[in-house]
């Protein structure tokens, strides 16, 4: 590959400095040259004029779901997925996410093996798509996850593995390792028909056996917890990233200070459903659940942020509500309206913080030289308006790994496949009194 020149644009590095104007200079796959503008120089590089545009890292987004199949129902989810078209699927959509601007992603839980395998073809040049950590199967206990009675006493099903005792965790962990995940997940909290919200779902201890098996074959362990205990006991037990983190209270919040777990809100579900709701569907009552969480968890989130917890983006985009290549970057703008956070505190969040948690802060996430060419070049000024992020219509060179993005192409789309969808009969029960009178 040529040498590329990005001349004379604004450059947003991702460590939180302030802006300036700067040339970069890509080679390759890596970042050979930073200067001021019209310092970096290369003989035959191919130069682009980048004046009034802004070059920036490339996203991180670290809570992605792209094997899932964007479900619009935990029916369709576990019950109507096959493992080969479900792989070809997650392909698809992972060309989806690339082009919007994320060249980087925590894939955290998913269906089957596909995650690992997906991240070896993105590897190999056979699917096309951002750099990538993969998971397995969701860790449960036989309480189950969000899916509640849907999740098995025993086995796997879905995004779910259930594990009924300490030597079953053992195994599990052991067994997800050696398949090539590069971290393993816990689904702390779950949802019970009989009790209002998530409760935790696994004990201290259990907690501690997953992360003492991960950690001594040096993998990390990441945690799904949307009440105050789950939060407190997975930073205890040594959970490298929390997410969620829902109505976390003081002595949670003491926990992830002490143990140095790093935070991620994924508050782009809730806030998808509480504010757009209506237009995909969802009900009020729903609407007002997923503001609710938002508003009782943002102020402990801002708290831990200043305290100096380590706040990544994560979107959750897998789901009908998130779908993949459309919300990466409304994380980043919920954590100015949310949270208070500048746009460039936000963006390096977003960037910098997010290649740490991956494990490739010393990889990408930066604009630096011999950082990966990991580069998104686009037309507005995000510190200015953080939503201009989210529109790929403003983008004008992408760069992953070194290799350009074909921004001109059709966007992807696609027909629904056989039985992948659920469709109801009827909204309502057809009763003799709704038909006649």
């Amino acid at each position: 590959m040529a040498q590329i020149l990005l001349r004379g644009g604004t450059v947003i590095d991702g460590s939180g400095a302030p802006p300036r104007a700067a040339d970069v200079l890509l080679d390759g796959d890596l970042i050979v040259g930073v200067g001021e503008s019209g310092a970096a120089d290369a003989t035959d590089a191919e130069v682009f004029d980048a004046a009034g545009l802004t070059v920036m890292p490339g996203l991180v987004d670290t809570h992605t779901h792209v094997t899932l199949g964007e479900p619009a129902s935990n029916d369709e989810l576990f019950f109507h997925r096959q493992p080969a078209l479900a792989a070809l699927v997650a392909g698809f959509n992972l060309g989806k996410v690339l082009r919007a601007g994320v060249t980087s992603i925590m894939d955290v839980d998913g269906l089957f093996n596909i995650g690992p395998a997906l991240r070896e073809a993105v590897a190999a040049g056979i699917v096309e798509g951002p750099n990538m950590k993969a998971g397995l199967y969701a860790l449960m206990t036989a309480v189950g996850g969000t899916a509640g009675r849907m999740i098995p006493d025993e086995g796997t099903a879905g995004y779910a593995e259930v594990t009924r005792n300490r030597d079953e965790m053992v195994v599990a962990t052991r067994r997800q390792i050696k398949e090539g995940a590069d971290l393993v997940k816990i689904h702390v909290t779950g949802s019970l028909p009989t009790r209002r919200g998530e409760l935790q779902v696994w004990t201290l201890d259990e907690l501690k056996t997953v992360v003492d098996t991960a950690h001594d074959l040096q993998t990390p362990v990441v945690a799904h917890c949307r009440n105050a205990s789950s939060t407190r006991d997975a930073a205890r037990a040594g959970v490298d990233i929390i997410y969620h983190a829902s109505y976390m209270d003081e002595e949670a919040l003491e926990a992830v200070v002490e143990s140095g777990a790093i935070l991620g809100p994924v508050f782009t579900f809730l806030a998808n459903l509480a504010d757009f709701g209506p237009k995909a569907g969802a009900t009020p009552d729903a609407q007002d659940v997923f503001r609710n969480e938002i508003e009782s968890t943002g102020a402990m989130m801002r708290r831990a942020y200043d305290t100096g917890v380590t706040l990544i983006c994560g979107s959750e985009s897998g789901f009908v509500i998130t779908p993949c290549g459309h919300w990466h970057a409304r994380e980043m703008q919920l954590f100015v309206d949310v949270l208070g956070l500048t746009p460039l505190e936000a963006i390096t969040c977003g960037t910098s913080n997010g290649a740490v948690a991956m494990g490739e802060g010393h990889l990408t996430g930066t604009i630096e030289v011999g950082k990966r060419a990991d580069v998104l070049v686009i037309d507005g000024d995000p510190t200015r308006d953080i939503t201009v992020l989210g529109d790929k219509s403003r983008f004008r060179r992408l760069f992953c790994r070194g290799r350009e993005v074909d921004l001109n192409r059709p966007w992807p789309t696609r027909s629904p496949l056989p039985g992948e969808r659920v469709t109801p009969w009827a909204e309502t029960a057809l009763t003799w009194e709704l038909a006649y009178r």
